[in-house]
């Protein structure tokens, strides 16, 4: 028997909760972090790598996926599982955010937006009901409604504007959409930094009973305490029973700020683009191998890691990639980060079991702060 898309809570610690999201594809354990993997590749990594890592579910971008290779020639080789290789859930982004960024003309309208590709100067037409689309013939779990995400910070009457058109295009899209028992649309809050704004949102969404909720329109330059802020306005409003995504977030300590206030789902292309310019996160904060002080350095980044990349190559070495521009210094680099980021969403959601969430998040910030230096 197929299983039906489901999302139970199994503990509780203060608003953290810890549980899993079932789907047909597999279980993710959340809290989770979901790589990217824009154009059906996380960047640097294997899909082996990425599943030996810890993660559940890969993230892929309709906007990229649509341009190239295209969505039919995906659901004709498929879907984006079987193109990629991986084994698990997916989850597919609208394309409203990359069209917002990347695409040189964009006229937004009530039928759509209208843009040109970064890739072949192409015209092509976005609205909701092609959004979901696409996501279905890339065999998305989990799609996304198409929002209008607009950069902060903006005036009100932008804001409240975009949030509206947001709200009739989520419409839109679960009639697109349909009956689907196995797979799940999440809805997505905007209405960037205005509280009130993100409450009639969020209000507006959860009457529409969708299976997941988002909180799009953050991560876009604003400071930490304006995010969080945000999220303490907009959480209290979203169905409790669901699961929650904050989209394009991000740093270590973010996601424990934002699980402290009740997120499930983190998806952010940090750890890998990080890698890739020679910056490594561990569990004593972060290691810059550009640094001069790692020439020398036999240390590997974490001796007690799990991960290969991490515990079986010297600091020295992965410095030498990084300084002569080495393509495996970003693939080390990566694997060590995405391996990190699983690890701490392993010990987030065992520390919410055993209720000791904030001893946990103490404890971690602690090692940061300490810093890599060796003893004197």
């Amino acid at each position: 028997m197929t299983r039906k898309f489901g999302f139970h809570i199994r503990a509780r610690d203060g608003a953290a909760r810890q549980g899993e999201i079932v789907m047909p594809a597999g279980v993710v354990r959340t809290p989770a972090f979901m790589p990217v993997g824009t154009v059906a590749t996380v960047k640097a990594m294997y899909m082996e790598q990425v599943a030996a890592t810890g993660a559940d579910i890969i993230l892929g971008n309709t906007y990229h996926l649509m341009l190239r290779p295209g969505a039919e020639r995906v659901a004709r080789l498929g879907g984006l599982r079987k193109f990629c290789g991986w084994g698990g859930p997916v989850l597919t982004d609208s394309g409203g955010f990359q069209v917002m960024s990347l695409s040189g003309l964009r006229k937004v309208s009530e039928e759509g937006v209208k843009f040109r590709s970064h890739v072949d100067g192409a015209v092509h037409m976005l609205t909701p009901e092609r959004s979901i689309e696409i996501q279905g013939l890339l065999g998305a779990d989990i799609q996304m409604q198409l929002d209008e995400c607009v950069a902060l910070p903006a005036e009100h009457r932008k804001l409240a504007r975009a949030m509206e058109l947001s709200l009739r295009w989520a419409e839109r899209c679960m009639a697109a959409f349909g009956d689907q028992p196995d797979r799940a649309l999440f809805g997505i809050v905007q209405g960037g930094d205005d509280e009130a704004l993100r409450r009639r949102s969020a209000a507006a969404l959860s009457a529409m009973d969708l299976k997941g909720y988002a909180v799009g329109g953050l991560a876009v330059g604003e400071p930490q305490s304006t995010m969080l802020r945000v999220l303490e306005a907009t959480l209290p409003a979203l169905p409790d029973e669901k699961p929650r995504y904050l989209m394009g977030v991000g740093t270590p300590d973010d996601i424990l700020a934002s699980v402290e206030r009740g997120i499930d789902m983190f998806v952010c292309v940090m750890p890998t683009r990080s890698g890739r310019h020679g910056l490594a996160f561990t569990r004593r904060g972060k290691v810059n191998l550009r640094n001069a002080r790692h020439a020398e350095d036999p240390r590997p980044l974490d001796e007690e890691s799990a991960c290969p990349a991490a515990r079986d190559y010297s600091r020295a070495y992965l410095h030498h990639l990084v300084r002569c521009g080495e393509p495996l210094g970003g693939m080390l680099l990566s694997w060590a980060n995405l391996h990190y980021y699983q690890d701490l969403m392993a010990g987030i959601r065992s520390a919410i079991a055993a209720n000791g969430f904030r001893s946990f998040a103490g404890g971690t910030r602690d090692r940061w702060a300490a810093g890599d230096l060796p003893p004197v």
